[in-house]
This record gives structure tokens, C-alpha cells and sequence, in this order.
């Protein structure tokens, strides 16, 4: 079986398509925070340090968009409670990204 490199340089090509989506380090962030379960949004600004409520509300609703994350509505009543999840789609990140975190620790700088 040969290994099938795509041409992420082509704006068209799938792979590229994730990667921007991916490359936003508050992304990555979250999706780690996430790995542990379901979390509220103040909990999850707490663990992703130095991210705004602003950035972190902006980067859970594109994340929803795309399928990453769910939004669950825990009390409708004011003030309401949500909290989000991973989607299956987005715990399928969990090994791409552990095997980022083993590569920096192998070659990481000191």
C-alpha cells in the first residue's frame, strides 16, 4: 500500500481545508480541554488560559459549525446553562493530536 500524500498547496484539496480549520491554537486548546468530557463555558475559560470570553464563544460556535463540537442546553431558564462536548467527529482529533504532543516531547527543545 503506498502512501498517498495530498497536494495541500491546491485551496481545493480536503486536507488543506482541515488544516485551516485546525490551525487556530484556540482550537487545538479546546479540543483538549474537551477530551476530559462536557464542560460550561466558564469552566473551559478557566482551563484554556489567556483566551477571552469573547475569542472562546467565537471559537466554540465555528467549532460547532463545523461539526467539532456540540452545544447542550442544561436550563432554559434565565440564566440558562449550556455546556459543550465533543462530538464523535471531534474525539476522532484525539490521536492525531496525541501523536503531535509525543512527537514535541521527543524533539522538543530543552
Amino acid at each position: 500500500m503506498s502512501l498517498v500524500i495530498p497536494d495541500v498547496l491546491e485551496e481545493s484539496c480536503t486536507t488543506r481545508q482541515a488544516l485551516e480549520r485546525l490551525a487556530s491554537k484556540w482550537r487545538v486548546l479546546v479540543i483538549y480541554a474537551l477530551l476530559t468530557g462536557p464542560q460550561r463555558h466558564a469552566e473551559l475559560r478557566r482551563r484554556v488560559a489567556g483566551i477571552t470570553q469573547k475569542v472562546l464563544t467565537q471559537t466554540l460556535r465555528e467549532m460547532e459549525q463545523d461539526g467539532l463540537v456540540e452545544r447542550r442546553v442544561l436550563k432554559e431558564d434565565p440564566p440558562q446553562h449550556v455546556e459543550y462536548a465533543l462530538t464523535p467527529l471531534g474525539k476522532t482529533l484525539q490521536e492525531p493530536l496525541a501523536a503531535i504532543c509525543a512527537w514535541a516531547t521527543d524533539h522538543g527543545r530543552p
